[in-house]
């Protein structure tokens, strides 16, 4: 029965990552098993699963159905095992979908407490600064900034982090400190991931909007923040993006006194399936400590 359900997972993942060499990697397994084990499931069951080309595996009508009626077996059998062990205990692996800025600066501090209580879970985090796919990917949680699209996926919010403005005391010793909003049009811009160069700010109930042009921008987090530490311009992220340099003084909040508004971060979960019970309780996890150290 272990070699039947370790088949269908292998299943799965081909299905979702569309390769037997992607799905043979994710899962410790060569290109040459991952397929031996997909024509046995097709013999066994008795019908074609996958249409095989030099470029893509892709399901047949009849894999289709099956991979819908098979998820959420697997998704109930993990469950299962989790309930009747009745100590919380979770096992496996937890494979976590976010940026590698985040990762690094939030997720990883708070890996240690997490696992030191679950050592039998392995955590996999799959780090890309694009928004990755879920399904495809094979990840049980993402971690994704800002408003979320219209999705089937479940999601919850996690916390919110105030958006600010920094420049490293050099560059304002140079080119002097912005007094206001609209000050920022004579000075070095960085634009970061998000592309934004409309910046929007509040304060006592007065709005205002500024169109940036930036001579620096960064596809990362991590290397707009450090075009800033460098003295490269003054650059916008949330209080999460910066903590470490905010703390050691590296970088100055600029425009203090005007609300650049808030990043929220949420777990997303795949859709068409139960949450892991390791997702959900990561994300619980995350949840109580990022409300313990609100900003």
């Amino acid at each position: 029965m272990s070699d039947r359900l370790f088949s269908l997972r292998v299943f799965v993942r081909i299905a979702r990552s569309g390769s037997f060499s992607k799905a043979g990697r994710e899962l410790g397994l060569s290109q040459p098993s991952v397929s031996r084990i997909a024509a046995e499931l097709e013999k066994e069951i008795g019908a074609a699963l996958f249409t095989r080309t030099t470029r893509a595996v892709t399901l047949t009508e009849a894999g289709s159905d099956y991979l819908a009626r098979i998820e959420p077996i697997l998704a109930a059998l993990e469950e299962a095992d989790h309930a009747v062990r009745g100590t919380g205990e979770l096992r496996g692996k937890l494979r976590v979908a976010l940026t590698s800025s985040l990762a690094a600066r939030e997720v990883v501090p708070l890996l240690p407490a997490f696992m030191e209580r679950h050592p039998a879970l392995k955590v996999e985090m799959m780090l890309n600064d694009q928004m990755q796919d879920l399904v495809q990917d094979g990840a049980d949680l993402a971690l994704r900034f800002g408003a979320l699209p219209d999705s089937s996926a479940t999601a919850r919010r996690l916390g919110i982090s105030q958006r600010m403005l920094l420049a490293a005391p050099a560059y304002l010793g140079r080119h002097g400190t912005p007094q206001t909003p609209a000050d920022l049009s004579g000075h070095s811009v960085i634009v970061g991931p998000t592309g934004v160069r409309t910046w929007q700010f509040v304060r006592n109930g007065r709005n205002a909007s500024v169109r940036v042009d930036s001579r620096v921008q960064a596809s990362t987090n991590e290397v707009a923040v450090a075009s800033a530490v460098a003295g490269l311009g003054i650059v916008q992220t949330s209080y999460w993006g910066c903590r470490d340099e905010l703390e050691r003084g590296a970088l100055v909040r600029v425009l203090p006194d005007w609300d650049g508004g808030s990043v929220e971060l949420h777990a997303v979960f795949p859709a068409g399936h139960a949450a892991k019970p390791a997702a959900r309780s990561f994300a619980e996890h995350l949840f109580a400590a990022f409300a313990a150290q609100a900003h």
